[in-house]
């Protein structure tokens, strides 16, 4: 039976634009969605903005994504933001485990699965990342740590529900710096993750899991990301905050992988 993972382009635009810019590329990106082809997008404003841009992506294709909640309903959790609060903003997405929040804010895989559980919970489609730094890398141990970070943010969710989730694949070295890992070294880990779902739900559950690459995406280097077989989209910083950019990475994308 051949079944399909269809492409996703998520752009995160982080802690950028103001409110008027922030609306101004959504509708863009609406207008010109037909673009991506076949390939889903989600964009991701900061939260403050979440509400006018989902306004802006309201009846479209465009999906709109939290970039970060927190793992309770509600309660003493100054700062935060609940689930069912994403939701209420019309979110069909959130990024959870980003690598800003596992090293500048501490967050643990422990954490990052609780989020996760929460997420699906209330009905959001998690984005989870995983993804070394440099030091590991130069060190031999990308598989150790991204299979750690795998199997912890995972922990403990039935094959049903990891069937749900959207894993992002982003070496910290190359957030943001301008590096990007080679094709061939992005492949190798999201295979190396593929196998590592297979073992946690099945194989075939596992061939249906869609893993972004994220990490410096640029449109100039998104087509050969996009023939690699494990591949089948990106997690977009930098790059999303102009239509140009964020819609030629998507173009990259757009054909839809098939599996068997």
């Amino acid at each position: 039976m051949t079944a399909f993972r269809r492409k996703i382009v998520a752009g995160n635009w982080k802690m950028n634009l103001d409110r008027p810019k922030a609306v101004e590329l959504a509708a863009s990106v609406v207008a010109r969605a037909a673009e991506a082809g076949t390939t889903e997008l989600v964009l991701c404003p900061p939260a403050v903005y979440v509400e006018a841009v989902g306004s802006a992506v309201a009846k479209s294709v465009v999906a709109l994504g939290g970039q970060n909640m927190h793992d309770k309903a509600s309660g003493a959790f100054t700062g935060e933001i609940a689930p069912a609060m994403l939701v209420d903003l019309g979110c069909r997405y959130v990024i959870l485990g980003h690598s800003e929040r596992r090293t500048l804010f501490g967050e643990t895989d422990a954490f990052v699965n609780a989020k996760t559980k929460a997420a699906l919970a209330a009905g959001l489609v998690p984005i989870v990342c995983v993804g070394e730094t440099l030091e590991e890398r130069e060190a031999g141990r990308t598989g150790e740590v991204v299979a750690g970070q795998v199997r912890g943010s995972l922990a403990g969710m039935p094959a049903g529900d990891l069937a749900k989730v959207v894993i992002a694949y982003e070496p910290v070295w190359a957030i943001g710096t301008g590096k990007v890992a080679t094709p061939q070294q992005a492949q190798e880990v999201h295979a190396l993750i593929r196998t590592l779902l297979g073992e946690l739900a099945s194989p075939a559950v596992a061939a249906g899991i869609r893993i972004q690459y994220g990490g410096s995406v640029k449109p100039d280097n998104a087509a050969d990301l996009a023939v690699q077989p494990d591949i089948d989209g990106a997690l977009v910083g930098g790059a999303s905050l102009k239509a140009d950019d964020f819609l030629g990475i998507a173009r990259a994308f757009g054909q839809p992988a098939t599996v068997t």
